[in-house]
Parts: structure tokens; sequence; C-alpha cells
């Protein structure tokens, strides 16, 4: 990971979840094992989510070079899907709508938002987990073409 804050704040996530599934989940054999891989998956999920942020904040900074080299329709295509995901965004509860645009937008960590608007990390959590399910459930329309738009940028 960059940074030890973000490594520890991974190995607290797997902690936290594991206690919480701690009735349900079994353990025959040594338990090391199944942290070495929660902990493994869920930096790779945060170096994929660190990846598609950077890319976010790049393009809202103005360098749409990446989002633009697949011609008019591809930018047409592009362009509405601003336009749907400004109107789930606009569509949040008002501390969702902010916890949200501080992680996706701002690219601040869950703590540094907890600490910036005098919440718990566990509130953030709560919150970005609403907004998510939220902003899935109204672009469900347009999930392919956003996986369109991603894949044809990976490829460029």
């Amino acid at each position: 990971m960059r940074d030890s804050e973000e490594a520890n704040d991974i190995v607290q996530t797997v902690f936290a979840r594991l206690w919480e599934k701690r009735e349900t989940v079994a353990f025959e054999e040594d338990i090391k094992g199944y942290l070495y891989r929660s902990v493994y998956n869920s930096c790779m999920n945060n170096i994929r989510k660190d990846g598609a942020r950077d890319r976010y904040v790049s393009y809202k900074a103005g360098n749409t070079d990446n989002f633009t080299q697949g011609g008019t329709e591809q930018q047409t295509l592009t362009r509405e899907l601003e336009k749907h995901i400004a109107q789930a965004t606009g569509a949040l509860p008002e501390q969702c709508r902010v916890i949200f645009l501080k992680s996706r937008e701002e690219g601040k960590k869950y703590a540094e938002i907890a600490a910036e608007l005098n919440i718990s990390v566990k509130t953030v959590e709560a919150q970005m987990s609403k907004a998510l399910k939220l902003m899935r459930e109204k672009l469900a329309d347009y999930l392919l073409t956003i996986s369109l738009i991603l894949y044809i940028n990976h490829l460029l």
C-alpha cells in the first residue's frame, strides 16, 4: 500500500468484518490463511478503486485525453453518462452526497472525511455504502455503457 495509515485501515476493516461475521464463519484450520487472503483481496480492491478514482479526478480536472480518444460517438456517450451521474449524485440525501463527493471527487480517505465532518469513520462507511447502493440503483440502466467506456479506455 502507499502508506501505513491506508494499510492500517484495511487491516482494521478486515477485522471488523470478521467480528461482524463471527457467528457464521467457522474455522476448522488456522485463521492465518483466511486473514492473509482477506487483507490481500482488500488491498487489491483498494488499489483498483484508487486507479479508478485517479482516472476520474484527472478527467474532472480537465485532462480528458483518455476519455475522448474514442471519437465523437464515445464523447457523446460520455457526456450523456456524466449528465446521468450528476443527476444521480444530486438525488442523494445531503450528508450522503457530501461524503460521496469528498471521497470520489476530492479523493479523501474515510478517516479524513470523518475528521473533517466531525463524525465517526463507521458513519462515513455507512453513508458511502448507502450512496453507492443508491447510485447503482439510479445508474443500473447505464451500467453496460459505463462498462464499455471503461473497457475502451483501458484498451487505449
